[in-house]
C-alpha cells in the first residue's frame, strides 16, 4: 500500500506494526503491515527491515505485538512472548541490536502489554535523538581532520534514516556535513548483492540534495588511489570493546585501502551497537547468507546454476585501521593514547 507519512522508519498503529518496505525502494515508497511477529520475522530476514538500529527497534516492538497477542485481562502470557523474543533475538545474528532491542522490551513484561509497548515507542524516540547528536558529533570530528576545503566522501551500504529511526548514522554525518556546505561529492558503493548503496543510500542522498554518484564497490579502492577520497565514512552492525567493527560486506577492504593511503576511516554508530562483553571482533558471528542473492539478481541468473557461493553479510574491520568510532556518548580512537575524547561512560 501506499505509504503515509511517518515520524519515523517505524511506527505502531492498531495493533500492528508499520516499516517502510526497503526491498522495493526506489521504484516504491510503501509501508508494510505486519501483525504477526512471524510477518516481522519474514520482514527482517529478507531485509524488507534492515539496518542494525531499525532491526533492533523492529524487535523491540515485536515483543510488544507479542504481548499484545499473547495476553488477556492485561495478564501477559510470559512463556509464550519470551519464546517469541528469542526467535526475533536469532533472526539475524550479527547486529547486536537485536538481542538489545529484545531485551529492553521483555524487561517490561510484568508491567503488562501497554508499558512493554511504551518502551518500544520510547526507543524508537531515543534512536532519533542519539542519532541527531551522533550524527552532528560525526561531522564534528571530519571537520576537526580536514577543517578545510569541500570534502569528497566515500560511503558504503546504507546508514541513513532507512537503517534507523530516524536521521541516520554516517548517512546522518554526511547530511549534517551538507548542511555545513562542506560536501563536495559522495562517492556511494553499489553494495553488492543486494545493491543498498544503489537502492537506499542514492535515493536517500537525492532525497537530501546531496551531491554523490554511484561506483561498482571494486572500484573504491582505485578512486582514492586517483586522490577521489577525503575520508571514508561507514556505520556499524556490532563493536566490540576494543574497537574491532563487524559491518556489511566490504567494509573491511575500505578500510585496508583507507589505511594505505593514509585516508581517514571513521565508523559512526549508536552506543547501541557496542558489545562489549565482545573482547574483539574474533568473536562475532558473520551471518551466512541465501546463495541466490549472489547467483541472481532481480531475479535474473546471472551464475551457473550449480555455482557454489560464499555470501557472507559481514566482515570484521581490525581497530587498528579506525581512525575513530564516533556515537552520542564518545568519540573512540584505537589508533590513539587518547582513544576517549570525552569522559568513559560504558557503551
Amino acid at each position: 500500500m501506499q505509504s503515509p507519512q511517518l515520524d519515523h522508519s517505524l511506527g505502531w498503529e492498531d495493533g500492528s506494526i508499520l516499516a517502510v518496505d526497503q526491498r522495493v525502494l526506489p521504484h516504491e515508497h510503501c509501508l508494510l503491515r505486519l501483525s504477526t511477529v512471524d510477518q516481522l520475522l519474514e520482514a527482517i530476514g529478507t531485509l524488507a527491515i534492515r539496518g542494525a538500529p531499525a532491526i533492533g527497534l523492529a524487535a523491540a516492538l515485536g515483543v510488544a505485538l507479542s504481548a499484545h497477542r499473547n495476553s488477556a485481562g492485561g495478564i501477559v502470557d510470559d512463556a509464550a512472548v519470551r519464546a517469541d523474543a528469542a526467535r526475533l533475538s536469532a533472526v539475524r545474528p550479527t547486529a547486536v541490536n537485536l538481542a538489545w532491542g529484545v531485551r529492553r522490551a521483555a524487561a517490561r513484561l510484568d508491567d503488562g502489554p501497554g508499558a512493554v509497548l511504551a518502551e518500544a515507542l520510547a526507543m524508537l524516540d531515543e534512536d532519533a535523538a542519539a542519532n541527531a547528536a551522533t550524527a552532528q558529533r560525526g561531522a564534528d570530528f571530519v571537520e576537526s581532520l580536514i577543517p578545510h576545503g569541500p570534502l569528497r566522501l566515500l560511503t558504503h551500504c546504507n546508514t541513513g534514516r532507512l537503517a534507523t529511526a530516524a536521521v541516520g548514522t554516517a548517512l546522518g554525518a554526511i547530511v549534517a556535513l551538507h548542511g555545513r556546505g562542506r560536501v563536495s561529492e559522495v562517492l556511494v558503493g553499489e553494495t553488492r548483492p543486494l545493491l543498498q548503496g544503489a537502492r537506499l543510500t542514492a535515493w536517500e542522498l537525492g532525497e537530501a540534495d546531496v551531491p554523490y554518484r554511484l561506483c561498482v564497490d571494486s572500484a573504491a579502492a582505485a578512486a582514492m588511489a586517483r586522490g577521489m577520497v577525503d575520508c571514508v565514512l561507514v556505520g556499524a552492525d556490532r563493536i566490540a570493546a576494543n574497537g574491532d567493527v563487524a559491518n556489511k560486506i566490504g567494509t573491511y577492504g575500505l578500510a585496508v585501502s583507507a589505511a594505505h593511503h593514509g585516508i581517514p576511516f571513521v565508523v559512526v554508530a549508536p552506543r547501541s551497537t557496542w558489545d562489549e562483553e565482545l573482547a574483539d571482533g574474533s568473536q562475532i558471528v558473520i551471518e551466512e547468507r541465501d546463495a541466490t542473492e549472489v547467483t541472481s539478481l532481480a531475479g535474473i541468473g546471472v551464475a551457473p546454476a550449480r555455482a557454489a557461493v560464499h555470501n557472507p553479510a559481514f566482515d570484521v574491520t581490525p581497530a587498528e585501521l579506525v581512525t575513530a568510532v564516533v556515537s552520542e556518548h564518545r568519540i573512540f580512537r584505537p589508533r590513539s593514547s587518547q582513544a576517549d575524547l570525552t569522559s568513559p561512560v560504558a557503551p
